[in-house]
């Protein structure tokens, strides 16, 4: 029972759905998440790993980035299954239609010129 409460307290938050959303997408990097949903770096970070504790996200070093995709669930059936239903829903939530619009233009590269 604890794996299925770790998933659901993940997805209780809705910027953890929208991360989840988001890189159902593509593969993101912190400040990119940062950038897409207006957050402090460090509540960022917490959201994320709340939900690769769950099993939902994961990470993977390349160079200076850390990039973050999802897991594909296969730690746990309770993530899996999820993020399998996660992709079809919501797809009519607007602030999710906004992300899924603006994910083409946010890109590290541009995010960093601008923060030195």
């Amino acid at each position: 029972m604890k794996d299925f409460i770790r998933v659901m307290k993940a997805l209780s938050d809705p910027n953890r759905v929208k991360i989840v959303k988001m890189l159902q997408q593509k593969e993101m990097c912190v400040c990119e998440i940062q950038f897409a949903l207006g957050l402090a770096q460090p509540t960022v970070s917490k959201h994320l790993k709340v939900l690769e504790d769950a099993g939902l996200v994961q990470s993977k070093k390349a160079g200076l980035w850390v990039n973050y995709s999802l897991s594909g669930g296969g730690g746990s059936p309770y993530a899996a299954t999820l993020l399998g239903n996660l992709k079809h829903w919501l797809g009519d939530d607007a602030e999710i239609k906004g992300l899924s619009e603006a994910l083409p233009t946010i890109q590290r590269e541009i995010i960093v010129r601008k923060n030195p």
